[in-house]
């Protein structure tokens, strides 16, 4: 058994303060980062992604543009590639992350294997490459790209858990809507206390 930590999109826009900041995003860098520190054997790869779209185009839609964002399909402008929103939260131990994953660059992207690495390599070919069968996931939003980055796991054919303390989403409801279909879906929904065990 070989297990992988996805950390879905703790970027500035996506924490307090951000563009699409949601609540509890800043202690969700936080948590990973004690999580990293306490059990650094605990994963055979750590796989990061980041939204990184397109300063000059609508990303496919993806961008609401003139037109009022409906927070479902069309967002406001976020995670503009080089810009301080797309960047890391400074609370997120990136000394950690093995392999980075950029997503959207002018489309619609939710899910982490929708990206690709600097080298242009998809998470499959790493995951394929690396021998990966279990996935943890964490990150931000729990009712967007977590849901998404897991639910692609669980259909690539890994074992997945969904580590609920290291989560946040933007609705309540929304988010434990996505956590019982990901749970429905065959992912564990427990919390981050399992990686001690």
């Amino acid at each position: 058994m070989s297990r992988a930590l996805l950390i879905i999109d703790v970027q500035n826009d996506f924490t307090e303060g951000g563009a699409l900041g949601v609540d509890g995003g800043a202690a969700v860098a936080a948590g990973v980062s004690r999580l990293l520190e306490a059990h650094p054997d605990a994963y055979d790869l750590v796989v990061a992604s980041r939204d990184w779209h397109d300063a000059d185009n609508d990303n496919g839609g993806h961008f609401a543009g003139e037109q009022a964002p409906d927070f479902v399909a069309t967002w406001p402008e976020h995670c503009v590639a080089g810009t301080p929103g797309a960047e890391y939260h400074s609370d997120l131990a990136t000394d950690a992350i093995d392999i980075h994953v950029q997503k959207g660059q002018g489309q619609p992207a939710y899910s982490i294997f929708e990206g690709t690495t600097p080298d242009g390599e998809t998470l499959s070919q790493v995951l394929a490459d690396r021998g990966i069968t279990d996935i943890d996931v964490v990150g931000l939003a729990t009712d967007y790209c977590v849901r998404a980055s897991a639910l692609d796991a669980i259909e690539h054919g890994q074992h997945v858990r969904v580590l609920t303390d290291l989560v946040a989403g933007v609705a309540d409801e929304s988010s434990a809507s996505a956590l019982a279909e990901l749970a429905h879906a065959g992912a564990d929904v427990v919390d981050s206390s399992v990686v001690a065990a």
